[in-house]
């Protein structure tokens, strides 16, 4: 009788466990940033309509996040950017580069898991 009451409360608290590990989003890489958890950050992209959804601003840098979706986000950046009169000049590894008459803009972008990127923007690209 106590091996089965103690194999039952070994079962109880691994599901325990898993249920926590899993809805704190633990096993993800770590964020670039602090101001957010990783589970504030998946919750976001998900529930959202829009491919790329703002998530913090720390550093004096806004932070997005959108679906890798092979690539593909790469053109939404561009024109996310663009919206704002900003126009492409060129990519270089993962850094974009913009221009406004004058003025120049460096986006970057970096790989958080297989599914989402990272967009940092200097925060006074909207001006």
């Amino acid at each position: 009788m106590i091996k089965r009451l103690t194999i039952i409360s070994l079962i109880a608290c691994t599901c325990i466990l898993g249920t926590y590990a899993y809805s704190s989003k633990f096993y993800l890489p770590n964020l670039p940033i602090e101001s957010v958890s990783k589970k504030e950050v998946v919750q976001s992209i998900n529930k959202a309509s829009d491919p790329v959804v703002k998530i913090a601003n720390e550093d004096e840098h806004d932070w997005f996040i959108t679906r890798a979706d092979q690539g593909e986000y790469r053109e939404t950046l561009k024109e996310m950017i663009g919206d704002q009169g900003w126009e492409f000049v060129t990519q270089d590894g993962s850094g974009y580069f913009f221009e406004k008459g004058d003025e120049k803009l460096i986006v970057t972008t970096k790989m958080w898991t297989g599914k989402y990127v990272m967009v940092k923007v200097p925060q006074d690209w909207e001006e």
